[in-house]
């Protein structure tokens, strides 16, 4: 199978990566090391285990090629083994990665990477999105000392770690004590998220939010109740008007911290993030994701008095911020600086912007001319694209979505979403668009049957966080 297959027709067939599924299974909990990439994600045994990548393309185990979108769960924004950061890598590797000191790489990173950002004063790197938000969260409480935590419940997600998984149905083995610490917040609404600072006045320490993005709830997947009953999800790609803006005003007047997770809308929004293309500055960030384009490696950055805290240069109570055994590995960080001299350098941000506009007036097009307009919907900024598949009441639907991935698979395009990466070309969207407009033809069929099943060939795939396996 190439990606020259006719999704209406063939059928993917993959018995080693079904093989391999099975040992993962046997081995590691859930089969994957992120629940968004387990198998129950996709179509039963339609779920590919990878070999290897290049650029925008990968291939798995059965051989079978495909062109990939949301790259290492939108990490790789640069496409796979991309040269530059690779070279950078290799250079370190032979130096030593770690050490009982700092190494010089870190203030060069640090310089590079506060060059970039320049919204925020000082930077602690890590591992992974989870300790960088964590950390913020842990200042704000140290710096207000205030126990509560507002997220906003319209984002699907901040972190592993017991303040925010206590809210989400996958709660067990988290103290209810620690999850009513955590309150919710809508996006937009700062009438709504007024009230809630009011009615827990001088207990909220921060306010933890996406400035920006765009993503399509599942069924079932809701985290925390939304204060206002019955608003509908938000649509947008960029905030409305005044909005970022009026809430670095309640954060101020009401004396907390406001936090941005620019885990995704960092370099995919601008090269410093959503802050850097709206004009509000949070008092703490956190950047991971396309920083290191594949390599592990995240960031909390903010203002000096708060990130201070965290130091030795200050009289009061030391804040435990970050400290991480791998936090500081040479290879990530010369990864990290690739990456942003790649960006500026080579105006990856507006490629990616330009990419998503072909490929959502594409796919937009191809769903139009099957009759399906209404029903395979494309949303989010462009860099940043999502998909919506709704039935024939126009509700999001986990069976359509599993019709639509199979065929995408079946034509040789591994999409749970259609975020790009800049080494996409023109062939790789016209294909992409091909394909849809193919898997659309059957979607049309479906909708048309009012029944989806037959063409599922198995169980529907299933939102991430749900209570029971």
């Amino acid at each position: 199978m190439t990606t020259e297959n006719n999704p209406e027709t063939e059928e993917l067939d993959l018995p080693r990566s079904r093989q391999a599924n099975e040992r993962l299974h046997a081995l590691i909990p859930g089969g994957a090391h992120t629940y968004a990439k387990g198998d129950d994600q996709y179509p039963e045994n339609l779920a590919p285990v990878i070999s290897h990548g290049r650029g925008a393309h990968v291939w798995d185990i059965d051989g079978n090629r495909y062109i990939e979108y949301g790259s290492g769960l939108r990490s790789v924004s640069l496409g796979h083994a991309h040269p530059r950061v690779v070279e950078a890598v290799q250079q370190e590797l032979h130096r030593g990665s770690n050490f009982v000191r700092p190494s010089i790489l870190e203030v060069e990173a640090a310089e590079r990477f506060l060059a970039t950002v320049p919204t925020a004063e000082m930077v602690k790197f890590t591992k992974n999105g989870s300790d960088a938000t964590t950390a913020a969260v842990r200042l704000a409480r140290a710096v207000t000392g205030r126990p509560r935590v507002a997220v906003c419940g319209d984002h699907p997600f901040f972190s592993v770690d017991d303040w925010f998984i206590g809210t989400t149905p996958m709660s067990a083995g988290i103290p209810a004590a620690t999850t009513e610490l955590t309150v919710s917040f809508p996006y937009g609404d700062l009438a709504a998220t007024e009230e809630l600072l009011t009615r827990h006045q001088g207990e909220i320490a921060c306010l933890i939010l996406e400035p920006a993005t765009h993503t399509e709830p599942s069924p079932g997947s809701r985290l925390l109740p939304r204060p206002s009953a019955g608003r509908s999800p938000q649509s947008r790609a960029d905030p409305t008007p005044g909005y970022l803006a009026g809430l670095r005003e309640l954060a101020d007047r009401h004396g907390c911290v406001l936090i941005f997770d620019e885990m995704i809308t960092g370099f995919r929004w601008s090269e410093a993030g959503a802050q850097g293309l709206y004009g509000v500055v949070p008092d703490l960030s956190t950047f991971g994701k396309a920083l290191g384009n594949g390599f592990a490696v995240s960031a909390l950055a903010g203002r000096r008095d708060l990130m201070e805290q965290g130091g030795l240069r200050h009289s009061g109570d030391r804040v435990f911020l970050l400290s991480t055994t791998h936090g500081a590995e040479t290879h990530s960080l010369a990864a990290a600086m690739a990456v942003q001299t790649t960006y500026t350098q080579e105006g990856i941000t507006a490629r990616l912007h330009a990419l998503g506009e072909r490929l959502a007036a594409g796919v937009r097009d191809a769903a139009a001319s099957m009759g399906v307009g209404d029903h395979v919907v494309v949303r989010g900024r462009a860099s940043n694209l999502v998909f919506a598949t709704l039935d024939e009441n126009r509700r999001p639907s986990q069976q359509y979505r599993t019709l639509f991935l199979r065929r995408l698979l079946a034509g040789g395009v591994l999409a749970p979403s259609f975020v790009v990466s800049s080494a996409l070309g023109d062939a790789d969207i016209d294909r992409t668009v091909e394909v849809v407009a193919q898997a659309c033809a059957v979607y049309r069929k479906a909708l048309d049957a009012a029944d989806p099943t037959p063409w599922l060939a198995g169980r529907p795939v299933k939102p991430v966080f749900r209570r029971l396996s």
